[in-house]
Parts: C-alpha cells; structure tokens; sequence
C-alpha cells in the first residue's frame, strides 16, 4: 500500500474517534522496520481501544493490512503495527512521561490543518504532497537590529 495512502487513512481514522494531539514522524532515517510513526492521544481506555479499533477499520477499508496489536486489553497505551507505520495510541499522562516525539520526532512529517470541527479544536489530515520537514522551505528568521555608534 503506498505510505500517504496509509499515512491518511490512519489519520482518517484517529479523526473519526477525536484524538487528540495526532503527530506524524518519517522514521526512513533512523529504521529500516518502518517508515512513520504516529502518536496520538486518547482520554480514557475506552477511547484509546476505539481509536485502535478505528484505525484497524480505515486501514483495512483502504486495502493495507494489520501486522498486529498490542495493549488493548489495558487501553492506557495500544500500539497498532500497520506494516510500514505504527500507531501509538496513549493517555496523556503515559505519552508525557514516556515522551515518544523525542525518541522518533526529529523529522516530522507536515500536515494539513482543517478547519475546526463543531466539537472545537483542529483536526489533522495528511496532506496528498506530505513534505518531510528538511525539504520544507527554511523559516526566514528577521535581521538582527545593529545600533550605529555616532
């Protein structure tokens, strides 16, 4: 399956739950396992099973396939391998101590905002023309400001 393909469909499905917070990573450079990591967010461990169970269902739909699942018996953090992406689904208080954007987010991978939904907030989709943040045009930084000395 073609990574942007799976890449939306992940996405497609943590929207469908209300994630929160969703990051992608290309992870090209630091594994040959995988190409993306995903992290998202859920509240409860009712929510995080859903959005794994969410994400199975939009992956499947799509045409990828599930490697497989793991912690969804507890829900505090379910991991779903879909092959060329794994998708990290915490609570809050795991994913800040555990802190997964620093091990794998060095390189994120640009996503579109859309508008907020009636509920609040900004949903993330992937973008058709993902661009890994090295090929992203440099952020121009203003001129320093030098004090003539009459």
């Amino acid at each position: 399956m073609e990574l942007q393909k799976l890449q939306r469909a992940i996405i497609d499905g943590l929207e469908d739950v209300k994630a929160q917070d969703i990051k992608v990573f290309n992870t090209t450079h630091l594994t040959s396992l995988f190409d993306r990591v995903v992290v998202a967010s859920g509240t409860s461990n009712r929510q995080t099973k859903a959005l794994a169970n969410s994400v199975r269902e939009k992956v499947k739909e799509a045409g990828g396939d599930i490697i497989s699942t793991e912690g969804e018996e507890i829900g505090e953090w379910v991991l779903v391998d879909c092959g060329d992406a794994v998708v990290h689904i915490l609570q809050p208080a795991l994913r800040q101590y555990y802190n997964l954007e620093e091990v794998w987010g060095d390189k994120p991978v640009r996503v579109k905002l859309q508008k907020p939904s009636m509920f609040g907030g900004a949903n993330v989709t992937a973008d058709e023309d993902e661009e890994d943040e090295d090929d992203a045009p440099a952020v121009k930084r203003p001129a320093r400001k030098t004090v003539r000395k009459h």
